[in-house]
């Protein structure tokens, strides 16, 4: 299975009222990818007075996870919105981060959610994607004359070494897209290596 994912980061400004909503939206495939951006959102805005967002990990229908926080503006009038746009889009592995500068016009709670919903639309179709393919990540255990010829097999089937470590014998983790999975098994089968899930 394959899915569109973003390409790269992006950032447009949608002024409404006066208010300023500088909308970032990038790649993150973990929370911890996602704290990254948002991090870098702060960083950039220092000022502004709310950065809202939102993030799906995974694939657009079956997402793994997704979550979302209003920092400080009404209750589901930030985060809400912008997860709502990311739901309705094509698009896994997604965040978008809205820092808000305050005009001086209150908006209200509707034209906030218009606002933050407003922002997240603009960025997101801006946005340059790619395609994602699902992978699987997998534990190879094999002989150390059999670690180069894996290694070019992972290439060869767009996967790639995540890990390798060395004891009795050389133990790859391979990330390999998932209908390359059954070729690795079979190849395992007669070459003679092991395959095993990760723990956990």
């Amino acid at each position: 299975m394959s899915y569109p994912v973003p390409a790269g980061q992006h950032e447009t400004l949608l002024e409404i009222k006066k208010s300023k909503f500088h909308s970032r939206a990038g790649f993150v495939d973990s929370r911890d990818a996602a704290m990254r951006l948002l991090e870098e959102a702060r960083a950039r805005y220092p000022d502004a007075g709310h950065h809202c967002w939102a993030y799906v990990l995974g694939a657009p229908h079956s997402p793994r996870s997704a979550a979302m926080a209003d920092d400080g503006e009404p209750s589901g009038t930030a985060g809400k919105p912008i997860l709502n746009v990311l739901q309705h889009k094509d698009l896994g592995d997604v965040m978008v981060v809205v820092s808000r500068y305050f005009g001086g016009v209150k908006l209200g709670a509707g034209g906030l959610v218009r606002a933050y919903a407003g922002a997240a639309q603009q960025v997101i179709e801006a946005l340059p994607v790619r395609t994602q393919r699902a992978m699987t990540t997998l534990i190879v255990q094999a002989d150390f004359k059999d670690e180069q010829y894996l290694r070019h097999w992972a290439t060869q089937h767009e996967g790639n070494v995540v890990h390798c470590g060395y004891q009795q014998h050389v133990e790859l983790t391979l990330a390999v897209p998932d209908e390359s999975v059954g070729a690795l098994r079979a190849l395992a089968g007669s070459v003679g290596f092991s395959v095993k899930v990760p723990a956990g």
